[in-house]
């Protein structure tokens, strides 16, 4: 199907299957996908019973960026903060949670953690360097990516109950005079997409829209993961509900390459620059990007490239390339040049 998302990948959750992808391996921001990053990470460590204080560094986010509206000071389940952070991508919920599962390096060391738990599944073209997926300098992923973070979140059964909950409440804080408040999830893949399993909707100047999907249908889990998205005509959730819809049709044996497990390629040697990685093969079968059989460098791969370098050139030319699609989009009228 037609869509503007620079890259993408369509992929089987319980197979590990990759049905297809457009530029999988291509180098792109987060946005608050990231937050699946920080729920693989963290939901295995913090008790949701566990009753915490939300600090004022917690709330020391980007003045106007997504909140849920937790109070400074105020006590609330750790449940209650996970609900926060999937179904309104509350930024001060990231960063609370994030500190809470750092130990005691707190918010530095929940990244490092992120960090840790991307490597281990495999994700070696991500790096977080805020928990909420606001734009930091060196933050990156690729839709590839984002499909192993996914499969992680969606093995967890905790994870699934809170994604797909619609509406949540938010309880008072009388001692701050905070009064009870309820949320709502704003993936509207829930509300709109038979057998929507959820998701995470993503979204800065600079990433532009991100979007991770889930559905099952007729016993059948996929997943879908984009970035670079424009919505001139259709949001983040619908461009993901056509590539499901795309899935869904494949036969259930379709596949281009599949997901590595975790540990897979922390356990092997880099390949060679110029091959394509074993996260793209199936039996053989390369899953090609944008590029052509190539995939992008992965840090630490090819050449002996300063990881600072590779960062700033990547930066540049992530925001070229934005530019120039967003001139496309005005000259043509249109979303410009997807995948």
């Amino acid at each position: 199907p037609e869509g503007s998302a620079t890259s993408w990948v369509v992929a089987d959750l319980d197979s590990g299957a990759v049905l297809g992808g457009c530029g999988p391996h291509e180098y792109g921001v987060p946005a608050s996908v990231q937050k699946l990053l920080l729920a693989a990470t963290m939901l295995p460590k913090l008790d949701p019973r566990r009753e915490v204080t939300v600090t004022a560094e917690d709330l020391a986010i980007e003045p106007g960026s997504s909140a849920v509206g937790l109070a400074a000071g105020g006590r609330y389940r750790i449940e209650t903060i996970w609900l926060g952070l999937l179904l309104k991508s509350g930024n001060e919920a990231a960063d609370a949670l994030a500190r809470l599962g750092g130990g005691p390096d707190g918010l530095p060391g929940g990244l490092r953690a992120m960090n840790e738990e991307a490597k281990r599944l495999g994700a070696l073209q991500t790096h977080a360097v805020t928990a909420s997926g606001l734009d930091g300098p060196g933050q990156f992923t690729s839709a590839y990516d984002l499909a192993l973070i996914a499969r992680a979140c969606f093995a967890d059964p905790t994870f699934r109950r809170y994604t797909a909950t619609r509406t949540a409440e938010i309880p008072g804080q009388p001692a701050l005079r905070a009064k009870p408040f309820q949320i709502q999830n704003d993936n509207q893949l829930l509300y709109q997409y038979p057998g929507a399993l959820g998701g995470k909707t993503g979204f800065t100047d600079l990433a532009r829209h991100t979007y991770v999907g889930a559905a099952e249908r007729n016993g059948r889990r996929l997943v879908v993961t984009l970035l670079g998205a424009e919505i001139p005509t259709q949001r983040g959730w619908q461009q993901g509900a056509a590539l499901l819809d795309w899935g869904f049709r494949l036969p259930r044996d379709a596949a281009v390459g599949r997901l590595v497990q975790p540990g897979e390629l922390t356990s092997t040697s880099p390949s060679p620059r110029g091959t394509v990685p074993p996260s793209a093969l199936a039996g053989g079968a390369g899953l090609h990007g944008a590029r052509g059989t190539d995939p992008a460098p992965w840090p630490g791969t090819g050449p002996a490239l300063a990881v600072g370098a590779l960062v700033v050139a990547g930066g540049a030319l992530l925001i070229s390339r934005r530019r120039r699609h967003a001139v496309r989009a005005r000259i043509a009228g249109g979303p410009g040049q997807g995948c």
